[in-house]
């Protein structure tokens, strides 16, 4: 279905003067430049499949099966963390060979980036705050999953474990790990400071 919307729907979520994040419900047409051009940043690492379409613009930042938060500095798009039920990755090998793949308990973390010249400034770190405390407050998610690069896995918190490695990952040549977030029996992370739903910061 064709998006007409020039303008994206979203919600503030936390903000300052000049930084803020937007939980997003219907991503407009003039977000779309921006959002791709930030996704070429993902190739070198993550491989052309990270590169964002048109296609995957509409189907992963519509807010309904997906998680996905855009940050903002001075009005302009500087970054942008995605998660996807898993169950929307069928067509991968990894995703249905998940033991919790057909339970609708795990979300997939498919895109986290932030500009390169923002990521000294603690915004990268906030939007990843905010999307994992919105994560852990979805009903019946318990899980939260991704692919890093070999040995970033270990660098979060206990709540971690690795369930397979890659040696090369989409094409490019280098080893990544999939990684499970657990929230525990409350669906809550104790290693993961909590904010609430609604901040400024």
């Amino acid at each position: 279905m064709e998006n007409n919307l020039e303008k994206s729907q979203t919600k503030i979520i936390a903000s300052t003067n000049v930084f803020q994040i937007e939980f997003v419900e219907k991503i407009g047409k003039e977000d779309y430049p921006p959002l791709i051009n930030i996704s070429l940043h993902l190739a070198k690492e993550y491989g052309r499949q990270a590169v964002l379409t048109k296609n995957t613009i509409e189907k992963y930042f519509d807010g309904k099966k997906s998680l996905p938060f855009i940050a903002r500095y001075q009005n302009e798009i500087i970054g942008y963390i995605i998660g996807v039920p898993l169950e929307e990755l069928r067509e991968e090998s990894w995703a249905i060979n998940d033991e919790n793949f057909g339970k609708y308990n795990t979300l997939y973390t498919s895109a986290f980036v932030i500009m390169e010249k923002y990521k000294s400034n603690g915004y990268a770190r906030m939007l990843k705050r905010v999307y994992i405390s919105w994560a852990e407050k979805k009903e019946k998610i318990r899980y939260m999953t991704g692919h890093v690069r070999r040995g970033f896995a270990n660098r979060f918190d206990d709540n971690i474990a690795i369930i397979n490695q890659v040696e090369n990952w989409q094409g490019t040549r280098k080893p990544f790990e999939y990684y499970r977030r657990s929230f525990g029996d409350d669906g809550v992370s104790s290693s993961v400071h909590n904010p609430p739903l609604e901040i400024t910061i």
